[in-house]
């Protein structure tokens, strides 16, 4: 079955930010209701295959796929905080960063000025840089997803809980109490 115009355009704003209400709205479907059309339409497994299919085209066009992901995630774990200091121990200039801290591990830079004295005599002594590091075990828990190690996975362990209320209620007639 060929998609409507409206569905088209649906699979087309989805696949910007991945949202059904935003993709609904922008598609020009109703915004009162958006949240309910965009979870029934995703429903559909005409418009999933389409979603599917024009992600696979992305990612031919990008040549981004699992597999550049993996290696980016993991150049990003490796990547070496030493790289940003020079042999005296201050940071390096950013422009001789290395270009994998240059794209995204760094979150953000400070550089504060120190100074002594007051009006006239007042001099600048130095200086305070602050690096913000992105988060490095976000990038470890994805390797981790991505590779099937399970080491992030939200486990929850149930020995001893099987026959719980069964003892629980053995307890209570032991004791004399109903409840």
């Amino acid at each position: 079955m060929a998609l409507t115009a409206k569905q088209q355009r649906f699979v087309q704003e989805f696949l910007l930010d991945l949202n059904a209400t935003r993709a609904a709205i922008r598609a020009g479907y109703s915004a009162k209701t958006a949240h309910v059309q965009g979870s029934q339409i995703l429903a559909h497994p005409e418009i999933m295959a389409a979603i599917d299919a024009a992600k696979l085209q992305r990612s031919e066009r990008t040549e981004i796929d699992a597999d550049w992901m993996l290696r980016r995630l993991a150049a990003e774990a490796e990547a070496d905080l030493a790289d940003l200091y020079d042999a005296n121990n201050d940071l390096k200039p950013i422009d001789e960063w290395p270009e994998i801290w240059r794209q995204g591990l760094v979150a953000g830079v400070e550089i504060d000025a120190l100074y002594e004295g007051s009006s006239e005599d007042r001099r600048q002594v130095g200086h305070v840089k602050k690096i913000k590091l992105s988060d490095r075990l976000r990038r470890l828990e994805l390797i981790g997803k991505h590779v099937h190690v399970n080491a992030f996975q939200d486990q929850v362990a149930m020995s001893g809980v099987e026959g719980l209320a069964d003892r629980i209620a053995r307890a209570k007639l032991r004791n004399g109490s109903d409840g």
